[in-house]
């Protein structure tokens, strides 16, 4: 149970070091058209968190384990996409003046890796709560926010880079490789 506070206490300092470093500014930023999305999806998550762990089953060990082991998956897809990224990463909707189409790296396989690792993140907190409840409130919230959140990203990414980006959303899938 202490691995999961200690995973739950790091991500959550991750996510809000992220917030403070990686928001887009005036000066570097081309385009902002975050629209409420990353204020709907931190309520979701902090929704999720909240009303998962009070809706927590007993605690099953192989379950939690297997939730560690997706959040510790998840956080490592996650900060390999933004730190492949770079300084076009922000945590707003934003595209910076030094912003160019990624598609090498790990951005080969899938359009959205840092969502996919924060949906792998929040699966496996859903896991080590050990209920069908905590699930449909934790998992079911934030994946919606992250597909809102992703139709918005991809308007301005299409403004931006074109049929350059078409072409990559085509041979792409947007969360799972191969899949969705």
């Amino acid at each position: 149970m202490k691995s999961i506070i200690y995973l739950s206490f790091a991500y959550a300092f991750s996510e809000f070091l992220l917030l403070l470093i990686k928001r887009s500014g005036k000066r570097k930023t081309k385009t902002r058209k975050d629209k409420g999305s990353l204020i709907i999806l931190w309520l979701m998550i902090t929704f999720g968190f909240a009303c998962g762990f009070f809706l927590s089953g007993q605690q099953n060990h192989f379950l939690s384990d297997i939730g560690i082991l997706f959040i510790i998956g998840g956080l490592i897809i996650r900060w390999m996409a933004i730190l492949q990224l770079g300084n076009s990463f922000t945590v707003d909707v934003a595209i910076t003046n030094a912003a160019k189409l990624k598609t090498d790296g790990i951005y080969t396989h899938i359009r959205h890796p840092s969502y996919s690792g924060m949906l792998l993140v929040v699966v496996g907190f859903s896991a080590t709560m050990n209920s069908l409840y905590s699930v449909i409130v934790f998992v079911v919230p934030v994946f919606a926010a992250l597909i809102y959140r992703i139709s918005v990203e991809e308007k301005v990414l299409i403004n931006e880079f074109g049929d350059s980006y078409l072409t990559y959303k085509v041979e792409t899938k947007r969360l799972i490789p191969g899949i969705f």
